[in-house]
């Protein structure tokens, strides 16, 4: 692996107060036996800032807060075997140092994996609510930017290989979970059923109705070079059926999903089904600064016009714990044009890490 900036963090949580110049005067010759060059700040109410400096460029910021919290941030740039050894050598010599000065008055100490910074491989990815995941990726797969979006394929030694559109986790080969939530979770009779999915370019939702004997499929997805990422490196999803555009009974449009609706709602086709796989429900509580609101609501109204009466509409949500934009959403289901009801439920997508609400929509 190439050369990373390497971030590692100890921290330290005391069970009274600290002598902030005693801890200070305790640790300095860890650093200095380092010949680390130090330069010292204090406040009188704050505590003491440390910062250390190596010749190599690697360095270590020492906060002392006098009501108890002790927090070393050491980064260095180097091969990563090398860097681990000598940064896990120094916080060892910290956190015994420290033992011996408090005897047993540390309520708790914290030393978290290091963060690799301006890597090749990038392993760290948000949670839909705000919380970083470091994931086992070890390879780069795929990236290569579309006229749409950026579009990456890292391959993860447990979830295998993850497609990534524009920073956002979008399916794992491990996650038939969300497949099978997104297509009514079996329950659902698809056998010479007229089928509408809207996005899905990774070919999983396709892959799996395809063997449950519909009518027709008709798939619409924008992004041709999604298509051909993962008919590549997502066989494991998508199988063959993204091999040919079209088969004995399913069609794939390279085309926007709008325009589609719009015309088959013209053309007075319905479909059985209509299943949403565009986007998640936004993060954004305020629908009139987020145009992806104004979107979602326009897809629904088409899905509707296209919908037979006793058809089902599924879709994705969001994960669990944004209970605001998933109130929003519920609230938006009121505001078509037709009267429609729906049920959710809640799914463990397994490269999510995060528990995901699928909606079932259909017309009252």
């Amino acid at each position: 692996m190439a050369a990373a900036a390497r971030h590692s963090t100890l921290d330290f949580t005391l069970g009274a107060t600290a002598d902030c110049n005693a801890v200070l005067k305790a640790l300095q010759p860890v650093f200095q036996e380092q010949g680390m060059t130090e330069t010292v700040h204090n406040w009188e109410d704050h505590g003491y800032l440390a910062t250390y400096i190596q010749k190599n460029g690697s360095f270590a910021n020492l906060r002392i807060y006098p009501h108890g919290l002790v927090l070393v941030d050491l980064q260095s740039y180097n091969d990563q075997t090398k860097g681990r050894e000598e940064t896990d050598r120094l916080l060892d010599k910290v956190e015994e140092r420290m033992k011996e000065l408090f005897h047993g008055n540390i309520k708790r100490v914290k030393r978290l994996p290091a963060i690799l910074r301006g890597g090749a491989i990038d392993r760290y990815w948000p949670t839909a609510d705000g919380r970083l995941v470091e994931y086992d990726i070890d390879e780069v797969v795929y990236d290569e930017d579309s006229p749409f979006q950026n579009i990456k394929i890292l391959h993860s030694k447990q979830f295998g290989n993850i497609l990534i559109l524009s920073g956002d986790v979008n399916l794992a080969e491990s996650d038939l979970a969300y497949t099978q939530a997104i297509m009514g979770s079996g329950k659902e009779n698809y056998a010479g059923k007229e089928v509408l999915i809207l996005g899905g370019g990774d070919g999983g939702i396709l892959y799996e109705i395809v063997k449950l004997k519909p009518k027709m499929v008709t798939m619409v997805e924008i992004d041709q070079m999604v298509i051909d990422g993962c008919k590549k490196h997502m066989r494991k999803t998508c199988g063959d059926v993204l091999d040919n555009l079209k088969g004995e009974c399913y069609q794939v449009l390279i085309e926007d999903c709008i325009p589609v609706p719009k015309r088959y709602a013209k053309e007075g086709r319905m479909f059985d089904y209509v299943i949403n796989d565009l986007t998640a429900v936004p993060i954004s509580t305020s629908p009139e600064e987020d145009s992806t609101w104004e979107f979602l609501r326009l897809i629904l109204d088409l899905s509707m016009k296209v919908l037979k009466q006793d058809g089902k509409y599924f879709t994705q949500g969001n994960c669990i714990n944004l209970t605001d934009a998933l109130t929003l959403y519920e609230e938006q289901l009121s505001r078509l044009y037709c009267p429609v009801e729906f049920s959710k439920e809640i799914v463990c997508v397994p490269s999510y890490m995060e528990l995901w609400v699928f909606y079932t929509i259909w017309k009252k």
